[in-house]
């Protein structure tokens, strides 16, 4: 009996110590510790910045260096998620998802911001400028600030501008040497009525559609080509379903880097600091970079592609002016007279 009772003792012994360390494991694995570092972390404030392009691009570029400039500014405690390639919200979607909160961050393309309003479309007019030095002067000047003063009207705060370069043509329908040889075809462009109304005065057939479904469009044969600057061209892959390439910088393409007016009132002085000063450095360095990107993705084009490529000459180029300078005049009650002279101004200088 007595030794029943030892056997007993022992055995409830031995489940009391199975139970305690089964529980200690258990406690102790759920358990998080923390060290200094990352207890930082769970103050790290982390914002969204949505766009369109490919990350091989001066759009997705500058997005990965501001938000890499940001984090390195604020130590850690500030994080700038960025979705490329249209992966959160297509270029349709993006000013909404903007008003609501859903992203802190957008660069739409400046043809987009005429649904705000129209004044933006002056730099959609063909041939608005000649050069990057131009294009510098005129954002950096009083049509930049004309045009980011527009945005508070829906509580849009501009941060800063940042260049792509100038756009292209591409066809499968012939090469595209002078104006007449668009006549009839059909074109994938921005949504932008100053830019329909230029392919229309050429006797085209201009298609409204986003980014992303112009490489299906091609691929299709829904429309016979587009327009875009060399590193969407490059980065898209749009000479693989295209046959014929002009140089004929006759747009330029850009983005306004936005946020919203209430969100960035929102943040600490400390935060705004961080993120204009990251912003500046950023911009500065789009501003130098995107020319030659777009000059060496030119050589990729060639050196991996079939295509055949065009430059106009300078005598073709004014033909092209010529034949759409009509267009300034049709929009001047629309745009301003103001914003269309400064541009005028600026294009008259060597």
């Amino acid at each position: 009996m007595k030794s029943m009772l030892t056997c007993l003792g022992l055995m409830v012994l031995g489940i009391a110590t199975a139970l305690f360390i089964g529980f200690h494991d258990r406690f102790t694995s759920e358990v998080t510790y923390y060290d200094d570092e990352q207890e930082g972390l769970k103050d790290q404030i982390v914002f969204k910045f949505s766009h369109v392009v490919a990350e091989n691009t001066p759009k997705g570029r500058a997005a990965n260096k501001f938000a890499d400039l940001v984090y390195k500014k604020s130590g850690g405690s500030i994080k700038i998620e960025v979705f490329p390639n249209g992966s959160l919200y297509s270029d349709n979607e993006e000013m909404n998802a903007l008003q609501n909160g859903d992203v802190q961050f957008i660069a739409p393309s400046t043809s987009k911001l005429g649904t705000l309003s129209p004044e933006w479309g002056v730099l959609d007019l063909p041939y608005a400028f000649t050069s990057y030095d131009a294009v510098q002067k005129g954002l950096n000047g009083k049509i930049g600030a004309r045009l980011f003063a527009s945005l508070e009207r829906q509580h849009f705060k501009g941060l800063a501008y940042w260049t792509n370069g100038f756009k292209q043509l591409t066809s499968n329908k012939g090469p595209i040497l002078s104006p007449d040889d668009l006549k009839g075809q059909a074109l994938r462009i921005m949504p932008s009525s100053v830019i329909e109304d230029q392919y229309r005065l050429l006797g085209a057939y201009p298609r409204q559609d986003s980014f992303n479904s112009t490489f299906q469009l091609l691929e299709s044969r829904l429309v016979d080509g587009e327009e875009n600057t060399i590193s969407n061209i490059y980065s898209k892959k749009f000479y693989n379903v295209q046959d014929y390439l002009t140089i004929s910088n006759h747009g330029y393409l850009g983005y306004a880097v936005m946020t919203d007016e209430r969100f960035w009132n929102s943040q600490t002085e400390k935060t705004r600091s961080i993120l204009t000063e990251a912003m500046k450095e950023t911009t500065e360095w789009n501003e130098s970079s995107a020319e030659q990107m777009n000059k060496e993705q030119l050589e990729e084009i060639k050196k991996n592609s079939a295509i055949s490529i065009h430059v106009l000459t300078k005598a073709e180029k004014l033909k092209w002016m010529k034949r759409l300078d009509p267009i300034y005049g049709q929009y001047e009650p629309v745009i301003g007279r103001g914003l269309i002279q400064e541009l005028l101004s600026l294009r008259r200088q060597p």
